[in-house]
């Protein structure tokens, strides 16, 4: 049975992060260990566990996912690699469907992934609770019928939730630390991976219930570093990545995204902004579609000329 490590990135959410631990202890397969790189200052008060748990210190001024990402695996001592987002719990088959899954596949593997409403993981919670209130996210593809399903295109990647052997992360060089702060370093891997001819494939399995967090998506929080990522993305592609984002972006009149010049932020997000953008308690997840629909039929009605009333 191949060992597998499964990595956390974690900065805050200690509730979240406990949930993690507790959804690794009833694992099928125990992990070979748990690495977390923890963005803080201090290490975070876990409880003992029946596997090694490690807490790599990876700090920097803005949020260093890729680099966390790296230092995780370069911490790890697993043949494969499970990444998972601080807060998704795993359930009890998720490092035994990515041991199955990476023995059939050299490839980048995607678990299933379901949401949680607000309060789902207060108190004593249990895997048939999270299973009557999670809901599938409206605008990401589910996974296969069963087994394998390669995707054809790298943006499809999401980092939530996936898994690689470790031997083929190290020799495509990891993430590219270049990109700091939130947004792009996991398409950035995502188009390596394709221009390696590394498969993308969905899974059957591997499912991890996200737990409830108020965000806000499009990351408008995240404007500075999510243009700053676009443009470096372009220059080292030749084309900007988070169009969507970008595209909301510029019509909340937030950027001007004129191509073929740099892309110029034009205010600060407001409390408007904030408002529409952010997840509230009865969403168990947040989408960018939801909000570029409304803001283009604002768009729509703010140019339809009145209807005059009929005359007699």
């Amino acid at each position: 049975m191949s060992s597998v490590s499964v990595v956390t990135l974690a900065k805050g959410r200690s509730a979240h992060l406990r949930n993690v631990l507790r959804g690794l202890e009833r694992q099928t397969q125990k992990p070979a260990e748990f690495i977390v790189a923890v963005m803080q200052d201090a290490p975070y008060d876990l409880p003992e566990v029946g596997f090694p748990v490690r807490q790599i210190p990876v700090r920097s001024a803005e949020l260093p996912l890729a680099a966390a990402r790296n230092a995780g695996v370069a911490a790890a001592s697993g043949a494969m690699i499970a990444f998972l987002d601080v807060d998704c719990i795993p359930t009890p088959g998720f490092v035994a469907d990515y041991a199955r899954g990476l023995g059939e596949l050299d490839g980048l593997l995607m678990g299933e992934v379901l949401h949680l409403p607000e309060r789902a993981t207060l108190g004593a919670w249990d895997y048939p609770d999270l299973a009557r209130v999670a809901e599938k996210h409206s605008d990401r593809r589910g996974p296969p019928a069963s087994g394998l399903e390669i995707c054809t295109d790298y943006r499809c990647f999401w980092s939530l939730n996936f898994a690689i052997r470790r031997a083929t992360f190290e020799a495509v060089g990891g993430f590219d630390e270049r990109y700091t702060g939130y947004g792009g370093e996991d398409t950035d891997f995502g188009k390596i991976l394709d221009r390696r001819g590394i498969p993308i494939a969905w899974m059957k399995g591997a499912l991890a219930y996200h737990q409830y967090h108020p965000h806000h998506m499009p990351p408008i929080h995240h404007l500075d570093s999510v243009v700053r990522n676009a443009e470096l993305f372009e220059a080292k592609w030749g084309y900007r990545t988070m169009g969507h984002w970008l595209y909301a972006f510029k019509a909340m009149g937030l950027i001007d995204d004129t191509p073929d010049r740099p892309i110029r932020i034009l205010r600060r997000p407001d409390a408007a902004d904030l408002a529409l953008t952010g997840q509230q308690a009865h969403q168990p997840y947040t989408n960018a579609a939801s909000v570029i629909r409304h803001l283009e039929a604002r768009e729509r009605d703010a140019a339809e000329p009145p209807t005059l009333p009929e005359t007699a």
